[in-house]
């Protein structure tokens, strides 16, 4: 069981979720069975990606490190290699659950896992090639995640069961209904899972650098590249702060001047209020005045007991930091939490150069990209999956200490 946890890196497994949650996070969803479908598949994946990378450097590994499962021969080239077939077979299986498009995006991180692993690791495209495979795996989050909301959407519009309902396809776009059963699955627009790439690039400009730094962590002696990574990282850091986006996912978006006439009382968020009128209605009361026999839509005088326009939400207490409020606060510290594990191990790094200050900047570069995923969830309008992904960095440095992640 050491062996394999070696073989596996297993302290590295943890900062494999948050891809899929922050590709959730990115087309606006709440995680659900994509998302754990994904995560499955990139789980899988990864551990495919570990035990080939041994197989495939088992006769350097015999020279620079003799203690790894293989050349020690705890684990034989065989079974690594049959783990990460059945591994990719895996992945892919479960990549499949969530759907066609899923499975597609899924068919693409495994060849760059193989390719990677078996050539491209050793040429000048092993970086891009590693950065590629980690964007994929954001996108299998963000492509399952919305793929499995929409084929529900579609099935809880189109009815199951004899009646009405299930005599009515849903087009492709079609709003659905806005009943209260509907209200969970249909929280807010859907969005393209290309809406998750600017996210992917970052993190994957990300991987680039700590794939870069750990082509040195055997014989170190490189001081340029870790300064090059450190400017990197702290210019990742910037541009996820700055490009913060405070609208929550699945929230409505506040009318403009164009779709609310001055003074009208219709809300979107209101909970009485469900469709916003096309045109005006000239047979409607203006506001604040009263017509017998009608119901009049707005208080002719102010009603102190009334939630007020933009300030009233369910659930919403006055005194309470709400979940916006909150989120540029937890974005900034995800985002210091991520300059905080990358950036100390860098500096070492470069100052000097040698094997084991080179590994731990890998081994820094793989355990930031866990605040750098809750960051990203968190700039989505997803703070809740932000502190969740959150969760795992004290697993992830405890098992650290048991099992390089490198």
């Amino acid at each position: 069981m050491r062996a394999w946890t070696e073989l596996f890196r297993v302290s590295a497994l943890f900062s494999v979720p948050g891809d899929a949650l922050a590709g959730a996070a990115a087309v606006g969803r709440s995680p659900g069975r994509g998302t754990a479908l994904a995560i499955g598949a990139s789980l899988c994946l990864y551990e495919a990606g570990m035990a080939l990378n041994d197989w495939a450097d088992r006769e350097e590994d015999a020279v620079d490190r003799p203690h790894r499962p293989i050349p020690s021969g705890r684990i034989s080239p065989s079974a690594a290699l049959g783990a990460a077939g059945a591994l990719t077979a895996a992945g892919l299986a479960l990549a499949a659950r969530a759907g066609r498009p899923a499975l597609a995006v899924a068919t693409g991180l495994a060849a760059m896992v193989w390719a990677y692993d078996l050539h491209l690791k050793h040429t000048k495209a092993g970086p891009a090639a590693m950065a590629a495979a980690r964007s994929l795996d954001l996108l299998l989050g963000a492509t399952a995640t919305a793929t499995a909301m929409s084929t529900a959407t579609a099935t809880s519009y189109a009815g199951t069961g004899p009646g009405p309902r299930a005599t009515r396809p849903m087009r492709l776009g079609a709003v659905p209904p806005t009943g209260p059963d509907n209200v969970a699955r249909a929280a807010g627009p859907a969005r393209s899972p290309l809406a998750a790439l600017p996210a992917a690039l970052v993190l994957g400009a990300h991987t680039y650098g700590v794939t870069a730094v750990s082509r040195h962590e055997a014989q170190g002696g490189s001081t340029a590249v870790p300064l090059a990574v450190l400017a990197t990282t702290t210019a990742l850091a910037a541009a996820v702060l700055a490009t913060h986006q405070r609208q929550r996912p699945g929230e409505p978006a506040r009318p403009g001047p164009a779709a609310t006439a001055p003074g009208s009382s219709y809300r979107p968020d209101h909970p009485h209020h469900s469709t916003a009128p096309s045109v005006l209605d000239l047979g409607a009361p203006l506001p604040g005045t009263y017509r017998p026999g009608h119901h009049p839509t707005a208080p002719a005088l102010p009603d102190l007991g009334a939630p007020q326009p933009g300030t009233y939400r369910p659930g919403h207490h006055p005194h309470r930091p709400t979940a916006p409020a909150l989120t540029p606060l937890l974005l900034t510290a995800f985002t210091g939490a991520y300059l905080r594990t990358a950036g100390p191990p860098l500096l070492h790094a470069a100052l000097n150069p040698s094997p084991p200050l080179t590994q731990r900047a890998v081994g820094g570069g793989i355990r930031a990209m866990i605040p750098l995923q809750a960051a990203l969830a968190a700039r989505a309008g997803a703070p809740g999956s932000g502190l969740a992904v959150m969760a795992l960095v004290p697993l992830a440095r405890s098992l650290a200490r048991k099992v390089s992640p490198t």
